[in-house]
């Protein structure tokens, strides 16, 4: 293939980066900030050095325009609530009082005062903090942060562009502020937005920003006619201001749709789309409505969600297409970096040859670079990296790793029966209640507890070879019947044996299947402070081995109460993994879920009651256009099933899932045919009780009552009025009392006070219901 060169220079740029720090320098500044041990002052310095140094590494690679107000010491939708002075009423003083200290109360939350709802981004694992609007909301414009990155950057000689979240998006992610009636749409605030973003574009047009790009991401999912509208409404507006920079609105994620034909009608200078995955279809799309002449046109033509190398055949073929149908055309991703790890050169346990696979941050923009080059030069100046690029992609394809003839003709076997439950629920209840003897509103717990210093030392010495085996082992037996012990004593009713061994739980049995493999610093924020190393799914997937029932098995030999055997399910495994993209992901699923069955089937044999097979990321994964979804869904829903049918009446499944909007999938849920499901319910309000109810939801569910992603510790009163909620939409011998997710990441003493105040939250309340 030859592509003759562009007619202007073709830039290189990205929409964000990796925050965290070739170390995670960013985690552990903020956290030693919040006990004490770090300064404002000195979190601040980490902050400016970690952006420079991001910057720095952009240019190295080549690329010619970097992003600024990308870097969050949280997150980037909560950066854009200050910029718009958008603070809930309950936050005020503190935001007042120390505005560093109430950012961060509105992330976290305070003993007194309840943080921002928190959910996840759009399809991917990153959670952002819901903005809270009604009408009384008043905003103003704080743009000191926007330019005192804009200018660190351009001090450093460097083409900068300052980053938004656009004014359509931030309402249309924002939810109605506690106690403003049903209904009520926080799009309605656009034009009052509009000038306060207005003043923004003119403080960082005179800080010498050149362009400012507006991220638009909610245009690609389904939208009304007037949602529509007020988008195409408001960069009318926006791009008639005299005093602004030029404006690029970017979208990621998926197709534009009817959205792209509203924004091109617009005076904007450019746009940013996504050529990647479901998004391809943006370049038909895009010639339909006859191009973009006059216009700037940011390509993402480089996967910035994967972690896979760019085929560059097909990707210049695209531009090559592009350059056609807009004024000019420069390279990027297809959305921030954020969703990939920094560096896949730090990894040492992967094999060189499979590493050549691998595209991490930096490896994505050297690939936006050299793309960029030969649409700028022509094929012929890259022809080297061309066929260095076509060995690597061919490897992979030919590798004994990707295929397993024996996975193959396994899945390939499945039959409909293999994924239904013999029994209805009704009768696997009674067998159920005949074999738990559970009192009404049993108490548990999702399944993780308190990851503490010591575990965590002693994984890290096992790992440098300072402790053997054996005494590693005996580390995690004293950890295990502490948990259990404690639970005893709390009165839990239904226990777990709380996970010391898992590291985090994709990856605990990801490092236990064939076909994954697991990286040593591929971190990836999740939220806050919190960050994962999801692995890497490449090849066919089986179980060797048994990988959870001797720890389970261990547990309950220590109390006679039932202890829930844990597992990740499989959708869950694909989405918080780099997922293989060279096979449908229901293909990927059904393996998953068979190698799951096997071990479902070993923890029943064992002797364990109840299984939970978690699947947080079954909305996560959900398409963002509703015509993607019945065909998604339907895949999902069968691999948890083929997980989770193959027991008998009397044995419990359990289901989780956290932190998304339940609303768009109670069906599937139900599909799900679970026993019992818990939920997160205390940020929203037991919103998802009432979202059950409304569905009949006939089986047995857990809406969280104690908010677990922030350090307060709820009161005994306060769960028991989430309980009483919660009852009203959910019959008393169906509703369970728990947490709203894993206890990971909590300090022991805030554990273990939430938890005694569950558990008298529960005996109130049981104590209120009439006598049956």
């Amino acid at each position: 293939m030859t592509a003759k060169p562009a007619a202007a220079p073709a830039r290189a740029t990205v929409y964000g980066y990796p925050r965290q720090g070739q170390h995670r320098e960013l985690k552990k500044a903020v956290e030693g900030y919040w006990k004490g041990r770090v300064s404002a002052d000195a979190l601040r310095a980490t902050a400016t050095e970690l952006r420079a140094a991001n910057w720095r590494q952009l240019a190295e690679a080549g690329i010619d325009e970097v992003p600024t107000g990308d870097f969050s010491l949280y997150d980037h939708v909560l950066d854009t609530s200050v910029m718009v002075g958008a603070v809930p009423a309950r936050h005020r003083a503190a935001v007042r009082a120390d505005a560093l200290d109430g950012y961060f109360a509105m992330a976290r939350g305070t003993q007194d005062v309840a943080p921002l709802e928190m959910t996840k981004w759009f399809d991917t694992n990153y959670h952002y903090l819901v903005p809270e609007l009604g009408p009384d909301t008043v905003f103003s414009a704080d743009s000191s942060q926007q330019v005192a990155e804009l200018r660190q950057a351009l001090a450093l000689g460097l083409a900068a562009r300052p980053v938004l979240v656009g004014p359509v998006s931030y309402l249309l992610l924002a939810k109605p502020a506690p106690g403003v009636a049903g209904g009520y749409s926080p799009l309605a605030l656009l034009d009052r937005l509009l000038p306060v973003y207005a003043e923004v574009l003119a403080d960082l047009r005179a800080a010498g920003a050149e362009w400012v790009q507006l991220d638009e991401p909610a245009l690609v999912q389904d939208r009304t006619p007037a949602e529509l509208d007020a988008a195409e409404g408001a960069y009318h507006d926006l791009a008639a201001l005299t005093d602004r920079p030029k404006l690029l609105v970017a979208s990621y994620f998926d197709r534009l749709g009817d959205a792209l034909p509203a924004l091109a009608r617009t005076p904007v200078e450019g746009l940013a789309m996504d050529f990647t995955g479901s998004a391809a279809a943006n370049l038909d799309d895009l010639a339909a409505v006859g191009g973009l002449p006059g216009k700037r046109l940011v390509a993402g033509v480089v996967d910035g969600r994967n972690i896979w190398i760019n085929d560059y055949e097909t990707s210049l073929a695209t531009l090559a297409i592009l350059l056609g149908l807009a004024d000019h055309v420069d390279v990027a991703a297809s959305c921030s970096l954020l969703h990939v790890p920094l560096d896949a050169a730090a990894e040492r346990g992967i094999d060189p040859q499979v590493l050549r696979w691998l595209a991490f941050a930096r490896q994505k923009t050297a690939e936006i670079a050299t793309l960029a080059a030969g649409l700028t030069r022509g094929t012929g100046a890259i022809a080297a990296e061309i066929a260095a690029n076509r060995a690597d992609l061919a490897s992979r394809a030919d590798s004994p790793l990707t295929r397993d003839p024996a996975v193959r003709a396994r899945a390939g076997a499945v039959t409909d029966a293999d994924g239904h439950r013999p029994q209805p629920y009704t009768e696997r209840a009674a067998a159920q209640r005949g074999r738990l003897r559970l009192p009404m509103l049993p108490t548990t717990t999702i399944g993780s507890f308190p990851q503490t210093g010591e575990l965590r030392t002693a994984r890290a010495d096992l790992r440098a070879g300072r402790i053997d085996t054996g005494a590693y082992e005996e580390r995690i037996a004293t950890e295990i019947a502490e948990v259990i012990a404690f639970q005893e004593r709390a009165g839990l009713d239904v226990l777990v044996h709380g996970e010391p061994e898992r590291n985090d739980m994709v990856q605990f049995f990801a490092e236990q299947l064939t076909g994954y493999l697991a990286t040593q610093d591929g971190w990836v924020q999740s939220y806050g402070t919190r960050y994962v190393r999801p692995p890497i799914l490449a090849g066919d997937i089986s179980r060797p081995h048994p990988m959870s029932v001797r720890w389970t098995s261990y547990a309950q030999s220590l109390t006679d109460r039932p202890v829930k055997g844990m597992l990740t399910g499989p959708v869950t495994m694909l989405a918080w993994s780099f997922v293989r993209d060279d096979q449908p992901p229901g293909d990927t699923a059904r393996q998953v879920a068979l190698a799951l069955r096997d071990e479902v089937r070993d923890l029943e044999a064992a002797g364990t009651p109840v299984i939970q097979v978690d699947e947080p990321a079954l909305r996560e994964t959900l398409p963002l256009r509703a015509a993607d979804r019945p065909a998604y869904l339907a895949w999902a829903t069968e691999a948890f099933r083929l997980t989770t049918a193959g027991v008998a009446a009397g044995t419990q499944i359990h289901t989780h899932m956290c932190y998304a909007e339940f609303g768009d999938i109670v069906e599937a849920i139900d599909d799900l045919d679970a026993d019992v499901i818990s939920l997160e319910a205390a940020r929203s309000h037991m919103q998802v009780a009432r979202e059950l109810a409304g569905h009949g939801y006939p089986r047995g569910a857990g809406p969280g009552v104690y908010d677990i992603h922030s350090p307060r510790v709820p009161g005994a009163e306060e769960a028991a009025a989430l309980l009483r909620e919660g009852l009203k939409a959910i019959p008393a011998e169906r509703l369970w009392v728990n947490p709203d997710c894993g206890l990971k990441t909590r300090a022991w003493p805030e554990t273990e006070a939430s938890l005694r105040n569950l558990v008298a939250a529960a005996r109130t309340v049981r104590a209120e219901l009439p006598a049956s």
